[in-house]
C-alpha cells in the first residue's frame, strides 16, 4: 500500500513558496537488530546487511517489567507473557513508509517485538546548480519517528532525535557535498537506527500496548517512521516554523491585531534583514507591514491590524459575505472576521524575508484565525469570542485498520472530521496522540475544535520526567498557531503518576508542565490531568462510564460531580504532609470554573450472532441493537447536561479500534447508527445547556 502524498506537501499549514521538496516515502528497507549488533558491526558505515543471525530470545524479565504497571491492576490479572522469538535470522525487507512494520500497509506486517530497527535508502542531492552556488541547504524532514533515532549519511552521523510524536529536521547538505567531492556525485546512503523499547514503561507510548496481545483499551504498538518523510531545499537564511520559534497570535479581537513573533534560522552575523507580513481575506489584501530584524536577536515582533476598512468591506468578494454574513456578530467583531466552529474564517498570511538590499530571501504562505477564548469569568462558562460555547466533542484516537496510527492517506484525516461533524460534534479530544499536522489544517478550515494531547507513559521516574517534558513542549510548539486548538491536555487519568495521592514529586512535575505550557501559550486553558486527581488546572474535567441512571445522579449536583472517581480516586489532590517535613496543600475546584465531562459513553452493540463477536471485543456498556444504542446515547447525554452544571462533554468514541468496539462508526468508518439521528441528540443537549444559561 502506497501513502498517496507525492503531490501533497506534508505541511500545508506552513508552505515555503520558494522551497522545492521531494517525498522520501518510497525506497526504504528495514532490518530488525534483535541482538543489537549493528553499531558494533558498523552498519552505519558499511551499510545495513541483507540478513543477520538471531541468537537471543525474549526472557521473563519483560514479564517483570510489565507487571510493574500499578495503574492497571485489571490488566495484570490477565497475565502478561513475554514474546518468545523462535526465528534464527532476520532478513532485510522493503517497507512502505510511513507505515510501521506492525501494520499490513507496511508490506512487512510483523507483530513480534523488535526493539532496534535499521532503516536504509539512497538519497540524491535534489539541488540544481544555481541552488548549490547560492549556498542553499538540504533538509531531511521527518514528521514523526517512534522513538529514539540516530541518522547517518554515508557513514557520517548527521543527527539524532528522541520523541515518537513530534517532527524534526536533519541538515544533510555537508554530507552531500562531501559525497560529490569524493565520489563525483551527490548521492548518499541514509541510515537510521531506531530504538523503541516494547517494555520501557517510562517511555511515552499512549495506547501502544507493551504486551504481545492487545487488551482492553490498548492497541498494537507502533515503531519507527509513522509520519511522512521528505527532502526540502531551503535558503541558508530562512523563516522558521513554529517548532523553531515563529508564533502567530490572533487573540486580540477587540483591536483586530495580529501579534506575531517571526523567527529566522541561519541568520548571518553582521547582516541586516527585514520581515514583511501581508494579510488578506478571500484574496483581498487587507494590510501589510515590514519590520527590521533587531541586530541582537534572531526574531522580530510584528503587529498588524487586520480589521477591514469600510471601503474594503464594501469591495470584498461576494464569497466573504456568503461564508460569514456581515450582519452576524458570530462572524464579525466590527470589521474583523472571526474564527469559530460555525464560521471558520481564515486570513491568509504571506510572510517574507528580505536581505539588506531588499532582495527577497524566503517567503511563507500560512494563515490565521481570529478567536479569543475565555474560561475564567467565574460563571462555569467556556467562551469563544465573548459568547458561551458548548463543546460537544468526541474522543478521537486516530487509528485505522490496516495502517495503525498513520492515516491511509492525508485525506483520511479530513474525512474523519467530516464524519464527526455529520454526527453533530463540533470538535474532538485527540486522544493519547499528537496527530499529523494535516488534521489540524483541516480542523482550522472546516471549523472543528481540538484538544491537544500527548501520548503518556505508565511509570514515573527521572527518565520519564525528562522525556515527557521535552516531547510535550515540542508538541505545543508545533501546534501553537492553529486556531482550532482550544485546550492543552498533557496528562490523562494519572498515567505515569500512580501516587499523586501522597507523592509531592509527581505533583510538582504536573505543576511544571502546567506552568511551562502557560509560559509558551497563556491564551489557552490547560487541563492538567484529564479525568481526576487534578493538581493545577483551568478546567474541572472528569470521566464517568456509568450507565445513564447512575450518571444522571452524579451530574445532578456539583457535589456529586466533584466526588470520588474510578478506583476511589479524588477529583482534586488533597493536602499531604511528608515525613521529611515537606507539605503540599493540594488543590480544589475553583469556584465558577468550567466543568466538562471529558469521557463518557463507550457503548458497544451486542453482536447479532455469536459468530460475529471477537473473543476480546468489548465496550464499557452494551446495547442490544442500533436502536438501543441510540436510546442509550440520548439518555447519557441528558444525564450529563440535564442539571445545568456541565458546559461540554467528550463522548467515547468516534470509531471502533481493534478489540474496543464502542465507536459510533466501525473501524472502517461505517455508520452504526444514522448520523442525522445522533446530530439531533447533540443539538438537543446543546439547547439544554444554552437554555440553562438563560435561567441564571
Amino acid at each position: 500500500m502506497a501513502y498517496n502524498s507525492k503531490d501533497a506537501y506534508p505541511r500545508p499549514d506552513f508552505v515555503h513558496g520558494n522551497h522545492r521538496w521531494t517525498s522520501l516515502n518510497e525506497g526504504w528497507s528495514i532490518l530488525f537488530d534483535d541482538d543489537d549488533v549493528g553499531l558494533k558491526e558498523a552498519w552505519q558505515v558499511n551499510g545495513v546487511p541483507e540478513k543477520v543471525a538471531v541468537t537471543s530470545s525474549s526472557d521473563d524479565s519483560a514479564e517483570a517489567l510489565a507487571q510493574r504497571l500499578a495503574a492497571f491492576p485489571e490488566l495484570k490479572e490477565k497475565g502478561f507473557k513475554a514474546p518468545k522469538t523462535q526465528r534464527q535470522e532476520n532478513v532485510k525487507k522493503p517497507i512502505n513508509v510511513p507505515f510501521v512494520f506492525q501494520t499490513p500497509a507496511s508490506g512487512v506486517h510483523d507483530n513480534d517485538a523488535h526493539e532496534v530497527l535499521w532503516y536504509e535508502r539512497k538519497v540524491v542531492d535534489p539541488r540544481e546548480k544555481a541552488e548549490i552556488e547560492a549556498g542553499d541547504r538540504v533538509l531531511a524532514r521527518f514528521g514523526a519517528v517512534d522513538y529514539d533515532v540516530t541518522i547517518w549519511a554515508s557513514g557520517y552521523q548527521v543527527g539524532q532525535h528522541r520523541g515518537g510524536h513530534v517532527p524534526f529536521d536533519i541538515d544533510i547538505t555537508d554530507a552531500l557535498s562531501t559525497a560529490q567531492k569524493s565520489a563525483g556525485k551527490g548521492e548518499l546512503n541514509l541510515v537510521l537506527r531506531i530504538r523503541d523499547s516494547p517494555h520501557d514503561l517510562a517511555q511515552p507510548r499512549g495506547k501502544q500496548y507493551w504486551a504481545p496481545q492487545p487488551e482492553s483499551i490498548f492497541y498494537k504498538p507502533s515503531s519507527g517512521i509513522w509520519q511522512p518523510v521528505w527532502l526540502e531545499t531551503v535558503p541558508s537564511t530562512r523563516i522558521a516554523d513554529s517548532s523553531n520559534g515563529t508564533v502567530i497570535r490572533s487573540t486580540n479581537i477587540s483591536e483586530g491585531l495580529l501579534e506575531a513573533r517571526v523567527a529566522i534560522l541561519g541568520r548571518r552575523a553582521g547582516h541586516g534583514y527585514s520581515v514583511e507580513i501581508e494579510g488578506s481575506l478571500h484574496g483581498l489584501s487587507v494590510a501589510k507591514i515590514k519590520e527590521d530584524l533587531p541586530g541582537d536577536k534572531d526574531y522580530v515582533s510584528v503587529n498588524l491590524g487586520l480589521a477591514l476598512s469600510d471601503e474594503q468591506k464594501s469591495n470584498a468578494p461576494q464569497s466573504v459575505a456568503q461564508e460569514a454574513p456581515y450582519y452576524s456578530t458570530d462572524c464579525w467583531r466590527g470589521n474583523l472576521a472571526l474564527w469559530s466552529p460555525d464560521y471558520p474564517s481564515l486570513y491568509d498570511l504571506a510572510v517574507r524575508l528580505y536581505d539588506a538590499q531588499g532582495k527577497l530571501v524566503d517567503e511563507v504562505e500560512t494563515y490565521t484565525g481570529f478567536r479569543h477564548l475565555d474560561w475564567s469569568r467565574g460563571d462555569r462558562t467556556f467562551r469563544i469570542n465573548g459568547k458561551p460555547l458548548f463543546q460537544a466533542l468526541v474522543l478521537d484516537q486516530g487509528y485505522w485498520p490496516d495502517t495503525g496510527l498513520t492515516p491511509p492517506s492525508p485525506d483520511s484525516l479530513r474525512r474523519d472530521i467530516v464524519l464527526s461533524k455529520q454526527m453533530g460534534f463540533n470538535g474532538c479530544r485527540k486522544h493519547q496522540k499528537v496527530e499529523d499536522p494535516v488534521f489540524l489544517y483541516w480542523a482550522d478550515r472546516l471549523g472543528y475544535l481540538v484538544w491537544g494531547e500527548m501520548a503518556n507513559a505508565y511509570e514515573y521516574n527521572e527518565d520519564y520526567a525528562e522525556r515527557f517534558t521535552q516531547e510535550w513542549l515540542e508538541a505545543v510548539k508545533r501546534d501553537i498557531n492553529h486556531p482550532s486548538v482550544v485546550t492543552w491536555t498533557p496528562v490523562k487519568e494519572s498515567w505515569a503518576y500512580p501516587n499523586l495521592k501522597d507523592n509531592v514529586d509527581q505533583r510538582n512535575h504536573i505543576r511544571s508542565l502546567y506552568y511551562l505550557t502557560k509560559t509558551l501559550d497563556p491564551t489557552r486553558p490547560v487541563n492538567d490531568n484529564c479525568g481526576w486527581e487534578h493538581v493545577i488546572t483551568d478546567l474541572s474535567t472528569f470521566h464517568d462510564y456509568s450507565d445513564a441512571p447512575e450518571l444522571s445522579k452524579t451530574c445532578a449536583t456539583l457535589e456529586g460531580i466533584l466526588g470520588k472517581k474510578l478506583g476511589d480516586r479524588d477529583f482534586f489532590v488533597g493536602p499531604v504532609a511528608l515525613k521529611d517535613g515537606r507539605k503540599d496543600e493540594g488543590t480544589k475546584h475553583r469556584t465558577g470554573a468550567p466543568v466538562i465531562c471529558s469521557e463518557f459513553g463507550g457503548v458497544n452493540i451486542a453482536p447479532g450472532k455469536q459468530a460475529e463477536k471477537g473473543e476480546r471485543d468489548w465496550g464499557y456498556t452494551t446495547a442490544s441493537d442500533p436502536k438501543d444504542l441510540l436510546r442509550r446515547l440520548e439518555a447519557l447525554m441528558r444525564a450529563v447536561v440535564g442539571a445545568g452544571h456541565i458546559c461540554g462533554f467528550v463522548y467515547t468514541q468516534l470509531s471502533d479500534i481493534e478489540q474496543e468496539v464502542n465507536g459510533l462508526y466501525s473501524f472502517d468508518r461505517r455508520e452504526k447508527i444514522p448520523a442525522t439521528e445522533v446530530s439531533k441528540l447533540i443539538e438537543a443537549a446543546a439547547k439544554t445547556y444554552y437554555d440553562s444559561l438563560k435561567e441564571t
